[in-house]
C-alpha cells in the first residue's frame, strides 16, 4: 500500500518554530539530504534550514555505511545549525537534535526511546534511527553544522536488509502506522526549543544524558587509532565518552563506533 507523502504546504502551514524550518526544502528523491545541506550552507541557508527527502539514493550513517529506507516510508531530514561555538564543541549540536527526536516520538506515540553514544535512536536495544553530523569549517572558525537524521517510521522489518545493529522501527513497535507529518513537526518543534535554550546559554548535557543507554555498560569504541575496551563511565560536557579500561585507566573518546556487549559486531 502505498503511504501517503508528506505535504510541504501543510508542514509550512502548521510550523510554529522560531528557526527549524522556517526555511524548508523538500525532494521526493535526492542522493544525499546531508550533501544538499551542506551545498545549501555555502549558499548561505540560515540558521535552522531543514532539507527533508522522501528516498535518499546515496543516504549515508556513520563510517559510510549505506543508510536504507523505501520512498515515504520513513523520515529523513538534515538541519543546518550556526551556533556560535568551537569545532570541538559540536557534538552538543547532535545532543540536541537526537534528544529532540528522542522527546518528539515520546509525546507523539508514548514510546520512550533511549539513545546510544554517540549518535543512535534505540528501542528495545534496537536500531530506531541514526544521526550524522558534519562541520562546516574556515581556517579555525566553525561556520556551520549539519545533522542528518533518519527514523525508521512506517516500515516492516522484513523491508530491511541485513545490518550491524538489529533495527526496528515505530510501525513495527506500535502496530499501526504513524503520521509522519504530525511527527516531523514535533520533531522540529522539540529540536527547536532545545535550540532556543542552548543559544540562551542551556546545556543539553544532563537530559541527554540522562536518555544515554551506553552508561554502565560494558563497551568496544573504535576510532582511527585502534579499539578500547571497557566499562562507559560517563560522558563529558562536549558529547566524549570516558571509558575505564580493564587496567583502570580511563580514556576519553570524542568520535568512535561503539558496541554495546551482547550486541553484534
Amino acid at each position: 500500500m502505498d503511504q501517503p507523502r508528506l505535504d510541504l504546504t501543510a508542514i509550512r502551514r502548521e510550523l510554529i518554530t522560531a528557526r527549524l524550518g522556517q526555511a524548508l526544502e523538500l525532494y521526493d528523491a535526492i542522493d544525499s539530504t546531508n550533501r544538499r545541506a551542506a551545498e545549501w550552507a555555502r549558499e548561505g541557508a540560515p540558521d535552522g534550514a531543514v532539507v527533508l527527502a522522501e528516498c535518499q539514493t546515496a543516504g549515508k550513517g556513520r563510517l559510510g555505511r549505506r543508510w536504507f529506507a523505501p520512498a515515504a516510508s520513513s523520515l529523513l531530514m538534515s538541519v543546518v545549525l550556526r551556533p556560535e561555538i568551537e569545532p570541538y564543541q559540536a557534538q552538543r549540536m547532535t545532543m540536541i537534535c537526537s534528544l529532540g527526536a528522542a522527546q518528539a516520538i515520546e509525546q507523539v506515540t508514548g514510546l520512550r526511546p533511549a539513545l546510544k553514544w554517540p549518535n543512535d535512536l534505540l528501542l528495545d536495544d534496537k536500531k530506531l534511527g541514526g544521526v550524522l553530523t558534519e562541520l562546516g569549517v574556515s581556517g579555525a572558525r566553525l561556520t556551520h553544522v549539519i545533522v542528518g537524521m533518519g527514523l525508521n517510521v512506517n516500515l516492516s522489518l522484513d523491508q530491511l536488509p541485513e545490518v550491524m545493529s538489529p533495527p526496528t522501527s515505530l510501525l513495527s513497535a506500535l502496530g499501526q502506522p504513524v503520521d509522519r507529518q504530525v511527527l516531523l513537526r514535533s520533531i522540529l518543534s522539540e529540536i527547536d526549543r532545545l535550540y532556543d535554550r542552548f543559544v540562551s546559554g542551556w546545556s543539553p548535557h544532563a537530559a541527554w544524558r540522562e536518555r544515554l543507554d551506553t552508561i554502565g555498560r560494558e563497551v568496544s569504541v573504535g576510532d582511527a587509532d585502534g579499539v578500547v575496551s571497557g566499562v562507559a563511565e560517563d560522558v563529558d560536557a562536549d558529547g566524549a565518552l570516558l571509558v575505564t579500561s580493564a587496567d583502570g585507566e580511563r580514556v576519553r573518546m570524542l568520535v568512535g563506533d561503539v558496541t554495546l556487549r551482547g550486541e553484534r559486531l
